[in-house]
């Protein structure tokens, strides 16, 4: 799920950036450094859509950088148990399947695919219904549904499954 959050970070910038454009240049590096990565709390940063404020700086002893307290607002997705996420396959085995939604890998048992699917191997390995109608291969789209999550400092796992209701294959 997307949440629109409001957070804190203290930037360090470098005195060859100081200028007229010490804001711009603090914005920027706020963008690299945050943008994409994964905070265990708030989830994965996937946008930053505003500048709230920026604190006086403060100057670091001996080396002359300066610290500035930046508050900004931001996009994070975060995947909580019981959502229904719409995911692309990554990888195939007969253990079962990782999927990926956004920043999100996904991993689904072969003990939470439908009964009627069956694994094939071979230089494409998938999961088949028994009449060959659906297939679960690297690069299709599947609608499942999270059962678990374990959330690290920096990253987050998860468990899906397929055997609920209007699960499945999407788009293969």
């Amino acid at each position: 799920m997307f949440f629109h959050i409001s957070l804190e970070r203290n930037m360090q910038l470098h005195p060859r950036h100081f200028g007229r454009h010490v804001r711009d240049n603090l914005v920027a590096k706020l963008v690299k450094d945050v943008e994409g990565i994964c905070s265990g709390r708030h989830g994965f940063v996937v946008a930053i859509t505003g500048i709230q404020s920026v604190g006086k700086g403060l100057i670091r002893d001996g080396t002359g950088f300066v610290t500035f307290p930046v508050k900004y607002q931001c996009v994070v997705f975060r995947p909580f148990k019981g959502e229904i996420l719409e995911a692309v396959v990554s990888m195939v085995n007969k253990m079962g399947f990782f999927a990926e939604a956004g920043p999100v890998q996904i991993f689904v048992s072969n003990h939470l695919i439908p009964d009627d699917m069956e694994f094939q191997s071979g230089d494409m390995p998938n999961y088949t219904t028994s009449d060959g109608s659906v297939k679960i291969q690297k690069d299709c789209e599947v609608r499942l549904k999270i059962i678990g999550t374990r959330v690290d400092a920096t990253e987050i796992f998860c468990i899906g499954t397929l055997k609920d209701g209007f699960l499945g294959v999407i788009n293969d």
